[in-house]
């Protein structure tokens, strides 16, 4: 009989030690977390949405997440008005985008996530390009830009037709390179190939021998076997784009942060909006290299992660 209330007692001691255990967050994962969230917005910042959405849902089966790429400018028209959750941006959010979204009592919580570079790219069988200065990529890409053959950049380039591709004008990349290269935002030649989509921009540069292009430093890193990437010269000397110089800005002026913008709204009244914020900043050191960025420093997400924690 005392062996048999010895060994309640110890049942007992045992599913309280497991209840102060729960109390203290020493449990396991949550598994009734549900619900939809919805991402869109930059081509850029996708691939980094995109790898932390998919380890999101195998940690929580239950909430669906989906991340579209309409461009900065296409994520941020659908998020002002309320049609997602997050906007994908790789600029910051422009005065009037928050006037649009204060109308619908919407509020941004810009949340930087990575660094990222632009990279100025050519075919690979481009042998005589290597580096390319600020001022030629002006020339270039300017509105009414002269520029029709290799040769007008530099006289001992070939005569041969330069094949122009770029983000199309919803892009964020498109607004930051026309502000730091050309000098005004959105303002650029308009006779090139353009696309929200920059996978397109890469295979419409791999197909053509004399083309130049640019677009996140992320796509060129994935098909650097079939891609050629130019040194910028901003009067420093050419600089290559890589992790150590977008992170420490001497890849110049083409390296920038990247964001994401869940609203004050979805972060207070919507759980697995919150607990997928929360997530991609604690993995973000693991995930951003693994698809091309570069992280920012463990101080930077834990600022993030204060202000979504009182949104």
């Amino acid at each position: 009989m005392v062996k048999r209330v010895l060994g309640w007692m110890a049942l007992f001691a045992l599913f309280v030690n497991v209840m102060v255990g729960c109390s203290n967050g020493q449990t396991e994962e949550r598994t009734d977390l549900a619900g939809i969230v919805k991402i869109d917005g930059s081509s850029t910042v996708f691939p980094v949405s995109q790898a932390v959405a998919e380890e999101f849902m195998k940690k929580f089966p239950k909430v669906q997440v989906t991340v579209g790429e309409s461009g900065t400018g296409g994520g941020f028209k659908k998020w002002v008005v309320g049609e997602i959750d997050i906007a994908d941006a790789s600029r910051p959010i422009k005065d009037e985008e928050k006037q649009q979204a204060a109308k619908k009592k919407i509020q941004p919580v810009e949340i930087p996530v990575a660094y990222d570079g632009i990279a100025v790219v050519v075919n690979q069988a481009n042998h005589f390009a290597n580096d390319i200065t600020v001022e030629e990529l002006k020339k270039i890409w300017e509105p009414n830009s002269k520029v029709k053959l290799w040769s007008d950049v530099r006289p001992e380039w070939p005569k041969k037709p330069i094949k122009l591709y770029g983000p199309g004008t919803s892009s964020g990349t498109f607004e930051y390179f026309t502000e730091e290269i050309v000098g005004e935002s959105k303002k650029s030649r308009t006779d090139y190939t353009a696309s929200e989509d920059d996978n397109a921009l890469v295979k419409g540069i791999q197909g053509d021998q004399y083309s130049l292009g640019y677009f996140g430093y992320a796509y060129y890193k994935e098909n650097k076997d079939s891609l050629k990437v130019l040194k910028v010269n901003a009067g420093k000397g050419p600089i290559e784009p890589n992790e150590k110089t977008i992170e420490n800005g001497t890849y110049a002026p083409l390296s920038r942060p990247i964001f994401i913008y869940p609203s004050r709204e979805a972060l207070s009244k919507k759980p697995a909006v919150k607990e997928f914020v929360k997530f991609y900043l604690e993995t973000a050191k693991t995930i951003v290299p693994e698809v091309g960025y570069v992280p920012l420093s463990d101080n930077k997400y834990q600022e993030s992660l204060k202000k979504i924690e009182n949104p």
